[in-house]
């Protein structure tokens, strides 16, 4: 489980998150969603000690990461961040491979080997293996990140969770591969010991997908729950500013915003 106390973070002299709280569970999918500056970016980073926060503290399992050593924090938790540049023309097995980096010194192990053939498989990039990476287009190279991510946190750990963070893991994927993408994060995310947190635009997506969801707005959590009671016109408009429509299926099982 992660726990998010009482958060606050300034940059440029401007407070950016005050006062934000949650709690994620693990073995669900848990989305972010809100509209630009809101704090969803800088809430991930605080999440995943990619940022340090001005006050608050952030907890997985009950330990406070801020006293986590580096390789243990590496050992279990992996982020896909926005923007991903690699400066080195490395073919696409060896991108995935760093995903393993934290698991082994030297060379990597014939146990690292095959997990990266496990998540290359899982992800639908071992037809990529031997392109290299640069020649790729934006949503196979989105593809192959998110295999080194799940390379990283991939074995169960006798000690202790694992923790995946995504900040906005769809961008460049067509609609099949976002779907497919939310699937897999749900799979992946059912483990018992896996807890998974996302950053998402797209609110049909994030209201069909996720299992709690985390409304963010002007810095700070303006909702958190499962989707419905979330989702509201009301909540939307608050966060948004635009006027929704919420279309339920006929039977009920999946709810749907339409904006006037």
């Amino acid at each position: 489980m992660i726990e998010a106390r009482d958060i606050a973070y300034e940059a440029g002299g401007r407070e950016i998150l005050h006062g934000v709280s949650a709690v994620f569970e693990p073995g669900r999918l848990h989305l972010i969603i809100g509209p630009n500056g809101a704090g969803k970016s800088t809430f991930v980073k605080v999440l995943s000690r990619l940022l340090k926060p001005k006050a608050g503290e952030v907890r997985y399992g009950g330990a406070d990461i801020a006293r986590v050593a580096e390789q243990s924090l590496a050992e279990r938790r992996a982020v896909l961040s926005q923007a991903i540049e690699i400066a080195f023309p490395l073919w696409v097995h060896e991108v995935v491979m760093m995903g393993r980096y934290p698991h082994f010194s030297g060379r990597p192990t014939a146990r690292d080997r095959a997990v990266v053939a496990e998540v290359m498989d899982y992800c639908d990039v071992t037809g990529l293996a031997d392109r290299s990476y640069p020649t790729l287009s934006g949503g196979e190279k989105q593809r192959v990140n998110f295999a080194r991510v799940l390379a990283q946190v991939w074995q169960p750990r006798p000690d202790g969770g694992r923790y995946l963070f995504l900040d906005e893991p769809l961008t460049f994927l067509d609609i099949g591969h976002q779907i497919d993408l939310m699937r897999k994060l749900g799979e992946f995310g059912a483990a018992p010991d896996v807890v998974v947190v996302g950053v998402v635009h797209d609110l049909a997506l994030a209201a069909r997908f996720a299992h709690q969801l985390v409304l963010m707005h002007d810095g700070a959590v303006l909702a958190a729950g499962p989707p419905e009671p979330v989702m509201t016109p009301e909540n939307v408009r608050a966060a948004f500013g635009v006027e929704p429509v919420v279309v339920s299926t006929l039977d009920g099982a999946q709810r749907h915003l339409v904006f006037e």
